[in-house]
């Protein structure tokens, strides 16, 4: 990692509970993100990282606790919650990408809707962002005509045009045929070393290992442990995670 957290809190979660029904998904989940952190959440199937990511801009209400971006709590609903929630870029499993726009226009619609960009200013930052993650040449194409991995290096861009506080990912290359994982994952190393401020809900442990400052591992709601890529891998603390790291590093 050539940045390093600045030690500043952007993103904190205190006390964080949600329910779906009967289900209790997050279980008094306190979290605090540094700005410039690469926070790389991993867990078994159904142990809350995708919720957890997704109430970071409220996609996913919660009933207890509250979550701040840069100091300002985050509201239920309302205008305060779409500026706060236009600090936080969100790239998804699926791909999310307006069908019938070309890919410069779904990279601009967001710059010049909500933050009122002129289409000269917002078109070449998009040219420039389609260029930073390796797909120029498809900015007039629609998505259909492009690769999933084309596809999700543009929902990346898509994001990075709002100029995002932090970036939240969840399960970026799940969807992805293996050859194009790669293709993805560089994109996200490079934003990590420019100092972007992460948290990363994957199952790409070559990825924790290359490009996370911390590893929050969960399982049934909780985080359990949270260490640096090095003492995780090698030597973790709790036995669910041991039984976790066992299962998935010997196949």
């Amino acid at each position: 990692m050539t940045e390093r957290p600045t030690g500043e809190p952007l993103v904190r979660l205190t006390g964080v509970n949600k329910w779906f029904g009967e289900l209790h998904v997050l279980q008094d989940v306190d979290l605090t993100i540094d700005r410039g952190e690469v926070v790389v959440v991993i867990g078994p199937s159904g142990s809350g990282k995708s919720t957890l990511c997704r109430t970071i801009n409220r996609l996913e209400s919660i009933q207890e606790g509250e979550i701040s971006i840069d100091g300002v709590r985050l509201p239920d609903e309302g205008k305060e919650l779409a500026r706060l929630r236009s600090d936080v870029g969100m790239v998804f499993q699926s791909f999310n990408l307006f069908a019938h726009k070309s890919v410069l226009e779904n990279v601009t619609l967001g710059p010049i809707k909500v933050r009122k960009k002129s289409k000269a200013d917002a078109e070449r930052r998009a040219r420039e962002l389609l260029d930073r993650v390796g797909v120029s040449a498809q900015a007039d194409k629609v998505p259909a005509q492009l690769s999933g991995g084309q596809q999700q290096r543009v929902a990346i861009a898509r994001a990075l045009a709002m100029d995002p506080k932090v970036m939240l990912f969840d399960e970026p290359t799940s969807a992805l045929d293996p050859e194009m994982i790669n293709e993805v994952l560089e994109v996200m190393v490079g934003l990590a070393r420019d100092g972007m401020t992460m948290v990363v809900v994957t199952h790409e442990m070559g990825f924790a290992r290359r490009a996370a400052n911390r590893v929050v591992f969960m399982d049934a709601g909780r985080i359990v442990e949270s260490a640096t890529p090095e003492t995780f891998f090698t030597n973790p603390s709790s036995d669910r995670a041991k039984d976790f790291l066992s299962k998935i590093l010997n196949h």
